[in-house]
């Protein structure tokens, strides 16, 4: 992993070598099924060899946030403690993140790459966590999983998560190929990992855990309910430990981390004369922005953003950002869903726009850009 000059504090991703697109192939060697992934390099991120993987991702979990907390996570931050981070991709947010894990993809290979990104040649966004049913999610990330690939080569793979997310578009696009198990409860996702892992053969068991993100959203980090809601995932995630079987892994990880933009850090869009000139459309989220450009306003565009922002934000082309691999391997079905121009900030800063996003501003915490806090994830192993 590299960290981009001290101007911006940037996290550059970790493609290849120990990002969330990196796991589930590990997960496989370690099952004895690394075949299922016989055309990728080998990485950085090696597991023990096991008869079945339970791996559990906590939204909004990031490393530097669990590092910071050791009394409300006492178990979870003594693994810390053995462990090396990953990097989640870009934007770090969740969409992009399950779909990387889901995949082993990079973002702009799999071409989920953001919260909202616009559907090629009309004038909407796709909001990736919602989705739309004008738009097949089998179509827009056609690629096959990596839980397809593993249960190809013999491995039994599940997925558990709350029913209501069983047929949507983003569990289509990331998660095809494994059994979906329906557990709306915490105790019912402990007893689905113990029996998933609980088979005769190879098996990859997956949970889903998205109760700290909606407390840092709501709340934000630096609340004492986020603090309580990691205590709590701190205690189940021990409870599952014992409870499962000891030859079964356990691995932790996250998708993203998190920051709380203070309100003289918040920039509205609509209070700045120009920032709307050229932009035809504005996507992604308050940390990491797409703006879809009108025709020859590309670079126009980016010199206003940059000019209006400064070291608020690191803003880049199209272009510039697939140069400094940002998004990993570029794709002709993935390249246009980027914006023209995409704006990354720094610090703590945010962009909004309650014209087009108008729950944002009710925000605390938010994420979708590279600084550590956001990109570093935890890859726990118990």
């Amino acid at each position: 992993m590299s960290v981009a000059p001290a101007a911006t504090g940037f996290v550059e991703p970790a493609y290849g070598v120990r990002s969330l697109g990196d796991v589930l192939p590990a997960v496989a060697h370690a099952l004895g099924a690394g075949h299922a992934f016989v055309d990728d390099r080998p990485t950085d991120l090696v597991l023990p060899e096991a008869p079945a993987y339970v791996v559990l991702l906590v939204d909004g979990l990031g490393h530097e946030l669990l590092r910071e907390h050791p009394e409300d996570a006492p178990f979870l931050h003594e693994l810390l403690l053995a462990s090396t981070p990953a990097t989640a991709g870009v934007p770090s947010t969740t969409a992009t993140s399950l779909t990387s894990l889901g995949t082993a993809l990079t973002p702009g290979h799999h071409g989920v790459l953001g919260y909202t990104t616009r559907v090629p040649g009309t004038d909407r966004l796709l909001n990736a966590l919602q989705w739309s049913k004008s738009v097949d999610p089998v179509e827009w990330q056609p690629h096959t999983t990596a839980f397809a690939r593993l249960a190809a080569a013999g491995v039994d793979a599940r997925a558990v998560n709350k029913r209501e997310f069983a047929d949507s578009g983003l569990t289509r696009a990331s998660t095809r190929g494994a059994e979906y198990v329906g557990a709306d409860r915490v105790g019912e996702r402990l007893v689905a990992a113990v029996e998933g892992s609980a088979g005769s053969g190879p098996s990859l068991t997956y949970l889903y855990d998205p109760d700290l993100d909606w407390t840092g959203h709501r709340y934000g980090v630096d609340s004492a309910q986020w603090r309580a809601e990691l205590e709590a995932i701190d205690t189940s995630t021990l409870q599952l430990r014992e409870m499962l079987d000891p030859a079964t892994r356990l691995v932790v990880v996250a998708d993203h981390g998190m920051v709380d933009p203070p309100e003289e850090h918040r920039l509205e869009v609509d209070d700045v004369p120009g920032l709307r000139d050229g932009v035809a459309l504005l996507g992604g989220e308050a940390r990491f922005r797409h703006l879809y450009c009108r025709g020859g306003a590309v670079d126009d565009v980016a010199a206003t953003w940059r000019s209006v922002l400064g070291e608020r934000a690191e803003v880049l082309t199209r272009d510039e950002a697939f140069a400094r691999g940002w998004f990993g391997r570029e794709t002709a079905l993935a390249r246009p869903r980027v914006g023209d121009v995409v704006v990354a900030c720094t610090g703590d800063h945010a962009i909004l726009s309650r014209a087009d996003f108008p729950v944002e501003p009710r925000l605390v915490g938010m994420h979708g850009s590279l600084t550590a806090a956001e990109m570093l994830v935890p890859v726990l192993v118990g």
